[in-house]
């Protein structure tokens, strides 16, 4: 039986931010029309739409999302799932074909929906569509330079943007870019991250909420895990403090629980002042919020797909800092093999990171395949992991819900804190 999974990748734009996410079938070519046997085609439609039904909360929340619909899921209506600002409606030639397809997806477009075409061709099949569609999908790979230019000024001329897709080298992405698309996609896109922040900041709104949780009366010390965990500067600077010789014990540091209880509520306090004297009027950029994002999402799968494996040689909580920390040298100006170094972690926790060897480097590598869509590596490290490919595929999106979900409430205005100052006098006064 082959593998199927159902991931997002990243759709950018020429600045290398994320803009859209496609969500991607494995075996997609069987799913998406291309194949003759119809009754396949009807089996995979009813897979995909039973796992759509069951997850779309899960998948649609954060973004725009673009996804292939076969004639089978226009049919049975499946785009009506999904909130029209957070779906674009995408087809393929076995759909313009498709006499009955294509009148849905003028309905479609009529009731609000954007539309994307993949391989668009000057054809009147595709001309007679042209007032429908909203974005042009293109394979520069395999479509002539002379013709991508031509369909990128038609394109411009009547207010339609192309995203160029399987862009899976730097040559691909430069030509690209020379073309003047507005978006681009692919494995070697999905690889790509922004530019370095080096910020070496937090997000200030998560920083308000763990200044308000530390100085409640009876501070919950969960709360005050959860929110620490939350960031990957605030994890790494405490257990840096925690681990100084101020604090030595006998044992090393290696989780944000160990390093809360070490430090105590009253250090804890002192730390997070301090912070407050050196970042809070700095609002952190687009750019570093990216990557604590992705930090939080590698974290969490991390740690979640723990449960399902065996003889691994590092705990939850230390397979949780793996996926955190993978992102901090974008988020310090320093390498990440300087960075891991002024921490006490597992060896194998450093080797996964730094070479992607051992089972945690085989756990990690899993979790960035998934990031960049690549079928064939998901498939061989699940495969390595002992991982079931249903396991898999629902960790990913329970993931995807709680970190969007989690995002979301950390991205709200938080009420800012006493400062120690105030605090104190209220103190006295009481």
């Amino acid at each position: 039986m082959r593998e199927r999974y159902i991931v997002r990748q990243p759709i950018k734009n020429s600045k290398n931010q994320i803009t859209a996410y496609e969500l991607l079938y494995c075996g997609e070519n069987q799913a998406y029309g291309n194949s003759d046997d119809s009754v396949n085609e009807f089996a995979v439609a009813d897979t995909i739409y039973s796992f759509l039904m069951q997850n779309v909360d899960k998948s649609l929340k954060d973004a725009v999302h673009f996804m292939t619909f076969t004639t089978t899921l226009l049919m049975k209506k499946t785009p009506n799932l999904f909130e029209k600002d957070k779906l674009v409606i995408q087809i393929d030639d076995s759909v313009v074909i498709h006499p009955l397809a294509l009148r849905f997806v003028q309905q479609y477009a009529r009731d609000g929906y954007q539309i994307a075409v993949n391989e668009f061709q000057f054809a009147p099949r595709y001309l007679s569509l042209i007032d429908f569609i909203d974005y042009i999908k293109l394979n520069i790979k395999t479509t002539s330079e002379s013709s991508v230019k031509n369909i990128v000024n038609l394109a411009r001329s009547m207010n339609k943007k192309v995203i160029a897709t399987e862009i899976d080298s730097k040559e691909l992405y430069d030509q690209a870019i020379d073309l003047g698309v507005e978006a681009l996609e692919g494995s070697y896109v999905a690889k790509q991250m922004a530019t370095k922040a080096h910020s070496s900041g937090y997000l200030q709104s998560n920083f308000f909420r763990l200044m308000v949780a530390v100085v409640k009366e009876e501070p919950d010390m969960e709360e005050i895990e959860n929110i620490i965990s939350m960031d990957a500067t605030l994890s790494y600077g405490l257990l840096r403090v925690a681990n100084t010789a101020y604090f030595s014990t006998k044992h090393r540091v290696t989780t944000i629980r160990q390093a809360i209880m070490t430090l105590g509520i009253a250090q804890l306090k002192q730390w997070i002042y301090l912070l407050s004297s050196t970042n809070t009027d700095n609002e952190i950029d687009e750019s570093a919020e990216e990557f604590l994002k992705l930090s939080f999402m590698r974290a969490n799968f991390c740690s979640e797909l723990m449960p399902y494996l065996k003889d691994m040689p590092i705990s939850r909580q230390e397979a949780y800092l793996m996926g955190m920390f993978s992102t901090l040298n974008y988020l310090i100006d320093a390498p990440l093999e300087e960075i891991l170094s002024t921490v006490p972690m597992p060896d194998e926790v450093k080797t996964a990171l730094l070479q992607k060897e051992g089972r945690c480097g085989q756990l990690f590598s899993l979790v960035l395949s998934y990031e960049q869509a690549d079928w064939s590596e998901i498939t061989a490290y699940a495969q390595a992991l002992s991982i079931p490919t249903h396991v898999l595929t629902n960790v990913y999106f329970n993931c995807t819900e709680s970190v969007n979900a989690t995002w979301q409430q950390i991205k709200e205005p938080a009420p800012k804190p006493l400062k120690a100052e105030e605090e104190t006098e209220a103190e006295a006064e009481q």
